[in-house]
């Protein structure tokens, strides 16, 4: 089948990117043909994106006219039999997007589609949000002023108007895919039909990685992910300052949030037994596993999903993670790792802790993970779902002409 991926990034940045990429790949490899319309460069991995995406094109930045145009250029010359459409919330090329007869499967990657914040949480409250977009959202929510990094004025005006807009074009599309029965619950609670959405794991590929870990005495921790405050690396900090174990951390990742998160570590007398790595290419965050004891997420937003739980499983390690959003759904407490309460940080230091000391126990748990992950969350079984699905939406092949 002929595929147009469609996204507001090319090259790697976050969760959504990584899932792009190693579907895109596998797809290809499966003999299907690949193009990729795009926003701005991240200027990471550039060069395996280029790879996979062969056919690739870039949005122009600035009024719509050009934009319209080029998302017209390339659909009728690529002519796909199905568009994928990733993260993108530029109105113009949505409703563009919405008029089309190809038809459109839209990946839910996160909660921008219906979140005037995007993370379905309060930044200054740190509490979940559990309401659909509506006037809430407005007031007393504030969620129409946004920080605005990089720009004149530290704050910037996110519409109402736009994001109800936004949500209504989606609501055109044929299917909208989500990880979790989480996700597929939000989008009901926001009007979507739920016989138009599919739940579809989007799992990360197995590294192949045979190893054991080594729950050496060391007693390493590995965090993954962006370093953003909705990931909770901050409050991570403030459990791990109570772990009496010796142990290392090693922080994977970068964002806007590391350096408050490393002055912390000073504070908290951390410095000698944290380090923080900046940006891992994906493909090596998997030698960090080899020397761990346990995996770490910190989330406090509603994760969609975290499939950097689930690689971390797949290398035989037991995860501690908050109990916010989908995570619960692969995450069972006692068995694969420690489902902590929300925010709870002597809970989460004391299952930490209960990993480092007892090694036997440690070691159970992620065999535990290892097959939980393999047997409920193969790659092969998500890149099957989506083929099927395609195949069910695609354009039907022309009728041949009789000889």
């Amino acid at each position: 089948m002929r595929l147009l991926f469609v996204h507001e990034r090319f090259g790697a940045f976050g969760g959504a990117e990584a899932n792009v990429l190693v579907t895109g790949a596998e797809l290809k490899r499966r003999g299907h043909a690949l193009g990729l319309l795009h926003g701005a460069t991240t200027g990471k991995e550039e060069l395996v994106w280029a790879d996979t995406f062969g056919e690739r094109h870039a949005l122009p930045a600035g009024d719509a006219a050009p934009m319209i145009a080029t998302v017209r250029r390339v659909l009728a010359h690529f002519q796909p039999d199905v568009v994928f459409l990733h993260k993108l919330s530029n109105l113009d090329v949505l409703e563009t997007l919405s008029t089309i007869e190809v038809p459109i499967v839209r990946m839910v990657h996160d909660h921008d589609l219906y979140c005037l914040r995007d993370y379905k949480y309060n930044p200054l409250n740190r509490q979940i949000c559990t309401r659909g977009l509506s006037s809430y959202c407005v007031f007393p929510c504030g969620g129409t002023l946004a920080r605005n990094p990089g720009g004149t004025f530290p704050v910037t005006w996110v519409s109402y108007g736009d994001k109800q807009r936004e949500l209504a074009l989606n609501r055109r599309f044929q299917r909208l895919i989500v990880a979790t029965e989480f996700m597929k619950q939000e989008l009901v609670r926001n009007g979507i039909d739920p016989a138009g959405i599919e739940i579809h794991a989007p799992v990360p590929r197995s590294t192949g990685a045979a190893f054991q870990c080594s729950f050496s005495e060391r007693n390493r921790i590995v965090y993954a992910g962006q370093i953003i405050r909705g990931k909770g690396v901050d409050v991570l900090l403030e459990s791990l300052a109570q772990v009496h174990s010796p142990f290392e951390c090693i922080i994977l990742g970068e964002g806007n949030h590391r350096d408050h998160c490393e002055q912390l570590s000073h504070k908290l007398g951390l410095s000698d037994r944290v380090r923080f790595t900046g940006f891992v290419p994906q493909a090596e965050v998997s030698r960090y596993y080899e020397d761990a004891s346990v995996a770490v997420m910190s989330s406090l937003w509603p994760e969609p999903f975290g499939a950097v739980g689930l690689e971390a499983m797949r290398c035989g390690l037991p995860v501690v993670a908050f109990d916010a959003g989908g995570i619960r759904e692969w995450l069972i407490d006692g068995w694969n790792g420690f489902l902590v309460p929300w925010m709870n940080r002597h809970r989460y230091a004391a299952a930490v802790e209960l990993l480092l000391r007892d090694k036997p126990l440690a070691r159970q748990l992620g065999e535990n993970a290892r097959q939980w992950a393999g047997e409920r969350f193969g790659f092969p079984s998500y890149i099957d779902g989506l083929e099927g699905l395609f195949r069910r939406m695609g354009r039907p092949a022309p009728t041949p002409l009789s000889a």
